[in-house]
């Protein structure tokens, strides 16, 4: 028996590889395939099932591509309606691969399709739990994902939640292994673990929202409590994993054109692309394209352009370092974004040399931020973290306007005065800084330095730090 975490640290993302005897199932996988398919390659062995614990809202799944290329049925779990052939299970349904046997157990809150996956080992042990975004390790799946699908509230699908996990997965043993499909950073729970596996028991004496002497009321509150609007891009990710999508080697063909300064320049023109230039913060700084936007590829780039770019339609136009120009297209196509139209040949220094304009972004550092923190008005430094890390600890007297909420915020910049932004560590406050330049907001200042940084060096009042209880 062999089991494989296949982890996906920039969105946060578990997909599972197990082969038994010759068979294999694939639970949860991106849309690249090529991770699974080398595996079973490797062994021979035959990929006998997709299995999706839910229609997943923060990545489109590979299960049709992988479907496509094996053979392998796709799994859902009972209510689910695909627009392709797939099987759509029972509660209970028992599915062989080689020695082991997996059972599905439908545990609707999450969504109302939402299961996971009991695996029984060769001697019919229950042994390792499959719990998709039911369960995570120190939290569970968000509740208000599908209340428009649903048509149920907020409040009533948490109470489905409450059910699910004391009916399935409180009555089962302590040493099952937890696989959950996603850790910390997943904006599908509110307060993930770093950690990636834990034992059952351990999850049933530490998870806040698995203990068992927890009313369903008291549920209800803890699980809905912080939560916030989720990322634009979810909704569009549902509907490409419910209805199908291109194949991904279409999507990075199409993508992999590359452009001379001049045709790139043209191209931007006449398709009215939004430009994403992916290099680190710094580079981008000292000179970018006019009205290009900062994600870079080395942070969770892809969640960064499904929470910003509101429209996963847009043509896209890429700057990136030379030889990144496949992986950005195909984190992009992760998270639904399939119409990358082509990237700049040579990067920006292509652009550069065909003498072509360019803009900067002026970056300071926490001492020249402490200065002006002293001298100025507080207001004009603006905090772009989220509002739990904002709450939790901040500079006193300065102003948070999250980057997740950045549409929100145009309304309270003056053209006049000059701002001074920072995050945690100079990756989000750029990506800020480069998106309000874009619409057109010159007098804005990135500071390189992140939140630690500036606290570290004692020129800043600090407020009393709170605990967080929420991530998002």
């Amino acid at each position: 028996m062999q089991i494989d975490q296949i982890y996906t640290g920039c969105l946060a993302q578990g997909a599972y590889y197990i082969e038994s005897e010759g068979e294999a199932v694939v639970i949860d996988p991106l849309r690249d395939i090529d991770n699974y398919l080398a595996k079973a390659n490797r062994n021979n062995a035959q990929i006998k099932y997709v299995f999706e614990t839910h229609f997943h809202a923060d990545f489109v799944s590979g299960h049709m591509d992988l479907a496509k290329a094996t053979g392998a049925t796709i799994v859902y779990g009972p209510t689910a309606v695909p627009a392709f052939e797939a099987k759509v299970a029972v509660d209970g349904e028992k599915f062989q691969v080689g020695k082991l046997v997996f059972e599905l157990l439908h545990t609707p809150g999450h969504t109302m399709e939402s299961c996971c996956y009991l695996m029984y080992n060769e001697t019919g042990k229950p042994t390792a739990l499959f719990s998709g975004d039911t369960i995570f390790i120190g939290d569970v799946g968000r509740p208000d994902l599908a209340q428009k699908a649903a048509n149920l509230t907020l409040e009533e699908l948490a109470g489905l939640l409450f059910e699910s996990i004391h009916t399935k997965i409180l009555p089962l043993a302590d040493d099952i292994i937890v696989y959950p499909a996603h850790g910390a950073g997943s904006a599908c729970g509110k307060k993930l673990s770093a950690e990636t596996t834990d034992t059952l028991g351990h999850q049933k004496a530490s998870n806040y929202a698995m203990n068992a002497n927890l009313s369903k009321d008291d549920f209800i509150k803890e699980v809905t409590q912080g939560l916030v609007a989720p990322p634009g891009y979810f909704p569009f990710n549902v509907q490409m994993n419910k209805q199908g999508y291109e194949s991904i080697d279409k999507v990075i063909e199409r993508g992999s054109k590359a452009f001379s300064a001049n045709a790139f320049e043209a191209a931007a023109d006449e398709t009215e692309a939004i430009v994403i230039d992916t290099r680190k913060a710094a580079e981008f700084g000292k000179g970018f394209i006019p009205n290009s936007i900062n994600i870079g590829i080395d942070g969770n780039f892809a969640v960064w352009v499904g929470a910003l770019v509101k429209n996963v339609s847009l043509p896209i136009l890429l700057v990136t370092e030379e030889g990144k120009e496949i992986e950005v297209i195909t984190r992009l196509a992760r998270v639904g974004f399939d119409h990358a139209i082509g990237y700049l040949k040579g990067g920006f220094e292509a652009w550069k040399q065909a003498r072509k304009e360019f803009d900067t972004i002026v970056s300071i550092d926490a001492t020249e931020l402490a200065n002006i923190y002293a001298n100025q008005d507080t207001e004009l430094i603006i905090d772009v973290r989220k509002k739990s890390e904002f709450d939790s600890e901040h500079i006193l007297g300065v102003t948070n306007y999250p980057l997740d909420f950045i549409d929100a915020n145009n309304q309270f910049f003056d053209p006049s005065k000059t701002y001074y932004i920072h995050c945690a560590g100079g990756y989000r406050s750029m990506i800020y800084t480069s998106i309000m330049r874009s619409r057109g907001y010159q007098n804005l200042i990135n500071c390189s330095d992140g939140f630690n940084q500036l606290k570290a060096t004692g020129l800043f009042k600090i407020s009393a730090y709170s605990q967080q209880n929420t991530q998002l």
